[in-house]
């Protein structure tokens, strides 16, 4: 009775199944990017707002970065013409913490402190190992995907901003990836991803280009994040500066994440990432993933949200859970 609110910060394969919980519990919920750990799960996270009236806030906290609001006006209100490509760059291999080792497959004791079976929820079992746990889980496809939705659930969400497609999807998508095949860790170290939107507008998603995000329209291009700079960069400084239109597209407003989030607690209002918005930038990565998967390109149906007449693509939409772990 005493809890208002919710903060899940856990491994993303666990995301879908708390958050609904919490919704159905009567609580509000704080949910770590990326939103779901696949695109079904992502939908009853959706769902489950909407079913029991709860503010849900995506951690994606570049929705609360005003440089980056601004940059992605601009792109909005047509400052660089017509859009033409989005370029994100996404680090490459591994960033492995707490000393473990990528060679490690080795069953080892689960310390008496650790509710390991809580923590593998909905995935499959396998033995534990420390290096599976805890900050390296995003190198392992059972619990999340790598670089692709770990940073992509931020840079394609901003990508997704400045295009104006936060509550749609691509419409085709085509990748390669490297997936290492031994250790323990078996996430692609290295990835390329096409998708094409509507209106011809082409997304690349890689960790063989600068990186950042990069809007490139007929009249010239914004840098987001481009390294070694915080400040937006563009092809002619005075794009910077270019006034937007009395009447043009004004984003949501927010300064602090956490506070827009409690704002919204409190006044009922839409947050800053909203269920639909961070689950549009968690399925953009996962469509990206199952296209690497397969290698091949696939056809994406961004309303119905299945693959178009493509049964062993719609089959890697969805899990089955681990019992009892079930959503």
């Amino acid at each position: 009775e005493d809890v208002d609110v919710v903060m899940v910060g856990t491994p993303d394969h666990t995301h879908a199944l708390l958050s609904v919980a919490a919704m159905r519990a009567g609580k509000d919920v704080y949910c770590e990017k990326p939103l779901a750990y696949a695109v079904a799960e992502g939908r009853s996270i959706v769902a489950a707002a909407e079913r029991y009236g709860r503010i849900l806030q995506t951690g994606t906290q570049r929705r609360s970065n005003a440089r980056i609001r601004h940059a992605c006006e601009l792109v909005r209100n047509g400052v660089l013409g017509k859009l033409k490509t989005v370029v994100v760059g996404l680090p490459r291999g591994f960033q492995i913490r707490n000393g473990a080792s990528a060679a490690n497959r080795k069953a080892e004791a689960i310390p008496d402190w650790f509710d390991y079976d809580k923590w593998l929820g909905p995935a499959p079992y396998a033995p534990y190992a420390a290096a599976r746990c805890h900050f390296n889980f995003r190198w392992i496809l059972d619990y999340g995907e790598g670089y692709i939705s770990d940073w992509g659930a931020h840079y394609l969400d901003v990508a997704h901003w400045g295009m104006g497609a936060d509550r749609t999807g691509p419409q085709t998508v085509r990748a390669t990836a490297t997936f290492p095949t031994d250790g323990i860790y078996d996430a692609p170290t290295a990835f390329h991803i096409d998708y094409t939107y509507a209106d011809d507008v082409h997304l690349v998603c890689g960790t063989d280009v600068t990186l950042g995000m990069r809007f490139e329209g007929e009249d010239g291009w914004l840098h987001v994040e481009k390294p070694g700079s915080a400040a937006v960069v563009a092809s002619d400084p005075a794009l910077l500066k270019a006034p937007l239109p009395a009447d043009g597209i004004r984003l949501y407003e927010s300064s602090n994440h956490h506070v827009n989030f409690v704002d919204c607690v409190l006044s009922r209002r839409e947050t800053a990432a909203p269920p639909e918005v961070g689950h549009r930038s968690a399925s953009v990565c996962h469509v990206g993933m199952i296209a690497a998967r397969l290698g091949r390109e696939l056809r994406w149906d961004p309303a119905g949200e299945v693959f178009v007449e493509d049964a062993g693509a719609n089959r890697l939409l969805s899990r089955p859970s681990r019992a009892p772990y079930a959503l």
